[in-house]
């Protein structure tokens, strides 16, 4: 198993590094351009939690009357997973979920609320995802972005959802982002301090603990198993290339809005 996630570790390396060394990092030079950046990548951030709890609709049993599902390994890994992400410790030290922790960073930051706020309405009324889609006022390529994560939900066996969870969401943020957020929080510290500690509880959790535990779920789910491992390492290359794409879009929004100013 280890030789198979070296080899998704390989085939991914290209793309991983394209998104560590994106230009739109270097481009977050004020608040405005923050915006920018957290008003596209909320929404990823939203799909992120909903594949989460896919894969736990599918390795967990989740209704009444409860049955054994899968293997003991898995529930435990996804259950564990889930329990950080849904219930962390915010800023303040109270218990909240990533992206509402996410939202929060969006509010004092001054974003734009309207957007992921009306998307979020429109699934409380009942609304499929694919429907709320068309009718809320979401960028393009956000929109794109969550096209496929819904995709992979839909049509993907557990294994290639767990690969896209474990290879294309995690463990992507560059020490040169955090050095742009600290340089922000240190000019705006009344809008960027709890972005700050989003983003530093996020390396914490997700990019250390939660990775190790993912890569885990999508081995014991690959097994041995030589066509799973394949098909998952196509899911994988697919997510890195539709995160590399938002993040092109973010980039040349923000390029616009400098060039709207000059």
């Amino acid at each position: 198993m280890k030789k198979a996630i070296d080899t998704i570790h390989a085939e991914l390396l290209s793309l991983r590094q394209a998104i560590i060394d994106h230009p739109v990092y270097e481009d977050l030079r004020d608040l405005e351009d923050l915006q920018i950046f957290m008003e596209h990548h909320v929404f990823a951030v939203w799909d992120f939690m909903s594949l989460l709890k896919s894969l736990q609709n599918g390795l967990t049993c989740t209704q009444v009357p409860w049955l054994p599902v899968g293997d003991a390994e898995t529930r435990s890994l996804i259950n564990e997973i889930v329990a950080g992400e849904e219930s962390d410790v915010n800023a303040t030290g109270n218990k909240e979920s990533h992206f509402e922790m996410y939202l929060a960073a969006m509010q004092q930051a001054g974003c734009n609320m309207k957007p992921i706020q009306g998307f979020i309405e429109l699934l409380r009324k009942g609304l499929p995802v694919a429907e709320a889609l068309k009718h809320a006022s979401i960028p393009v390529a956000s929109s794109d972005f969550m096209r496929f994560t819904f995709d992979v939900i839909a049509e993907g066996p557990m294994h290639t959802q767990a690969a896209v969870f474990t290879f294309g969401r995690e463990d992507l943020i560059p020490g040169m982002f955090l050095s742009i957020i600290n340089d922000l929080n240190m000019r705006f510290p009344d809008h960027v301090s709890t972005f700050k500690y989003y983003l530093e509880r996020h390396i914490e959790v997700d990019g250390d603990q939660h990775s190790h535990l993912a890569i885990r779920m999508t081995s014991v789910l690959c097994g041995e198993d030589d066509a799973k491992w394949m098909e998952a390492q196509q899911a994988a290359v697919r997510a890195l290339q539709k995160r590399l794409e938002l993040w092109n879009a973010i980039h040349r929004a923000i390029i616009a809005r400098k060039l709207q100013l000059s």
